[in-house]
């Protein structure tokens, strides 16, 4: 699920930046998407540690994940991702050229066209759900296949909602206009919490997650409902109209097909993931999904607001005909700063304290602590590519500014093909080769998917390289930040042994408090200027200064 101060000065601004020449600065526009990603991803813990105390790890919960993983192909196909990267490049163009009434009349027909398609996806998919079953989860049988079975056609229309929601979000990004767009699934979590909450305790759990299903596609209407008075104000030109001879509407729909594909390989990986936990025992499918809950909200929080804001700033720079190669590295280098200085200490945090955070967010009611044990797993093997993974958003965005969508499709596949291997390597054979327990193999399928993704991420920056020269973290600044955050694990790690007969609740905010100031204040400390930019901009907001 996704997430104006375009002029405010960047939280994390590295040295030099924006004195290359004029700039748009984006760290306001970044804040602005990262608040709204942090409350709907806040609302998402909420509501998953609901669906860990009210159906554990197993039948009804593996097929509720299961069966929401698949129409949501649907939005992942065709909204934010394929969206962003076909249809605000050629939007923001136009909007930055002034020719706001073509713009508007590309958007209706950008609309109309995602409109159709998805109508007819949505009666395809709710036909063939059983289909789709085998071949996403081969491993269900009996009860389990069947409630997949009806799940996944009660949530293919919400899927359909989704998709618009996202097309109003990239009108709304265009125009600079971020909190709402990345605020509205929190209206969504907002509806399933409450559906959680009222049906929860019932005793029979299958009609428990059909009724939650049902809330669902409630949700996902109110997240695109609440989003069109802002699209309405800020073009209110904007017509619904089909004008696939619009050359601006064919550019669109010709960067959408290598974007489309991309985002098809995306979850062909993500289908890899769900293939083979189907094939491990009962409760490993649920657990691979609250921990992969966790991990998306750095990848979310932190890469996708800072990508997000840059994409509309780079593709108006872009002008269609590619960036000079100075300035684009320069903003390039000071968003991969920014992004490394916040997804270092989580990489750590979820190696360390990874226990701490699942039984935090998980461990109530049916959840078992042996449950956590296997969500720290996963965590564990997803830090190995977390880092990579969160900043070949970044590049792949700068790609997409440039009009270049076949660079990073490419990439993908190299990487979705060595997550295939790999998983089978690591998550099925390795734990039989080894005499461990099966379940053990979630967290080689994690493992596999983050060696994957430094493959990619050297791809991608060789590559771009070679176009506006070299970019680089620099290898002193990256040191400090994982010795800041070994560090900070070390002193958590030590406080979390002497709570260790405190609640959960109180515990985990105690360690994670403890981990997080230990990290920012160290960074302070050594006068890194992305701690004094996310400090300062942090102080600058409470304080109600713009």
């Amino acid at each position: 699920m996704a997430d104006p101060g375009a002029g405010e000065a960047s939280p994390a601004a590295a040295p030099g930046d924006g004195a290359r020449g004029p700039r748009t600065r984006t760290g306001g526009a970044a804040a602005l998407v990262a608040a709204g990603i942090l409350g709907s991803r806040l609302l998402g813990l909420v509501r998953q540690s609901l669906i860990a105390r009210y159906l554990g790890a197993g039948v009804a919960s593996d097929s509720w994940l299961a069966a929401f993983k698949i129409p949501n192909v649907l939005q992942n196909l065709f909204g934010e991702g394929a969206l962003s990267a076909a249809f605000i490049p050629v939007y923001s163009r136009l909007l930055g050229q002034g020719r706001d009434e073509e713009a508007d009349r590309t958007a209706g027909a950008v609309g109309a066209i995602l409109a159709l398609a998805v109508a007819v996806l949505v009666l395809v998919g709710v036909l063939a759900a059983p289909l789709l079953i085998y071949l996403i989860a081969p491993g269900f049988t009996g009860a389990r296949r069947d409630l997949t079975v009806t799940l996944t056609r009660i949530l293919f229309p919400g899927a359909g909602l989704l998709v618009m929601s996202a097309w109003c979000l990239g009108v709304l990004n265009s125009h600079r206009k971020f909190l709402v767009s990345y605020a509205a699934p929190m209206a969504w979590n907002v509806v399933l919490i409450a559906a959680l909450a009222w049906w929860g305790p019932l005793p029979d759990k299958a009609r428990v997650v059909a009724l939650v299903a049902w809330a669902s596609v409630g949700g996902s209407l109110l997240q695109f409902v609440v989003q069109l008075p802002s699209v309405r104000s800020v073009a209110p030109r904007l017509r619904f109209a089909v004008r696939a001879g619009s050359e601006h509407v064919r550019e669109v729909l010709r960067n959408f097909g290598p974007v489309f594909l991309s985002r098809g390989v995306v979850q062909v990986s993500s289908y890899i993931d769900q293939f083979l936990t189907s094939l491990l025992p009962n409760g490993m499918v649920t657990v691979f999904g609250f921990a992969t809950t966790l991990y998306v909200l750095p990848v979310s929080l932190f890469g996708a607001s800072i990508s997000v804001a840059e994409l509309p700033e780079m593709s108006r720079s872009a002008g269609g005909a590619g960036v000079a190669g100075e300035p684009l590295r320069a903003r390039l280098e000071a968003g991969l700063r920014r992004i490394a200085f916040l997804v270092v200490p989580s990489a750590v945090a979820f190696i360390a304290i990874g226990d701490v955070l699942a039984r935090l967010v998980f461990q109530y009611g049916r959840f078992t602590a042996l449950d956590v044990v296997y969500t720290w797993a996963v965590l564990a093997g997803a830090a190995v590519g977390l880092q990579a993974g969160t900043l070949s958003r970044l590049y792949s965005s700068t790609y997409y500014a440039l009009g270049d969508t076949r660079t990073p499709l490419r990439f993908a596949v190299i990487r979705v093909t060595l997550t295939a291997v790999l998983g089978v390597l690591l998550g099925l054979l390795a734990p039989r080769l080894l005499g461990i327990d099966v379940r053990w193999g979630v967290a080689g399928l994690s493992a596999s998917a983050g060696m994957a993704a430094w493959v990619e991420f050297a791809l991608l920056r060789s590559r771009l390289g070679r176009r506006i020269g070299a970019t680089r973290l620099g290898g002193p600044f990256v040191i400090r930040l994982w010795a800041l955050a070994v560090v900070g694990a070390e002193i958590a790690v030590a406080v979390q042994r002497a709570v260790a007969g405190w609640t959960p609740i109180l515990a985990g905010i105690l360690v994670v408090g403890v981990y997080g100031v230990v990290y920012v204040g160290g960074a302070l400390a050594l006068r890194i200027p992305e701690a004094h930019g996310v400090v300062g901009g942090l102080a600058r907001r409470l304080g109600g200064r713009r």
